[in-house]
């Protein structure tokens, strides 16, 4: 196991898990979300190639509507 905080909070998960992994594993959509790890945006397109590492600092940003 490690621990990472995902939007500050700290959550422990299984080694070699990816972003694609943890959006799916906490329920947040696929769609209509930016993800950062350590301040640094990933490309959707690499979401599932990037493994989560212990300490890491996960930002996900759900877009909305308003007006």
């Amino acid at each position: 196991m490690i621990t990472i905080h995902l939007n500050e909070q700290p959550l422990n998960i299984d080694e070699n898990v990816n972003i694609s992994q943890l959006l799916h594993q906490e329920n947040y959509p696929q769609i209509g979300i930016a993800v950062a790890i350590n301040q640094h945006i990933i490309s959707k397109s690499n979401w599932d190639d990037q493994l989560l590492q212990d300490g890491d600092n996960i930002l996900i940003i759900q877009a909305t509507q308003g007006g």
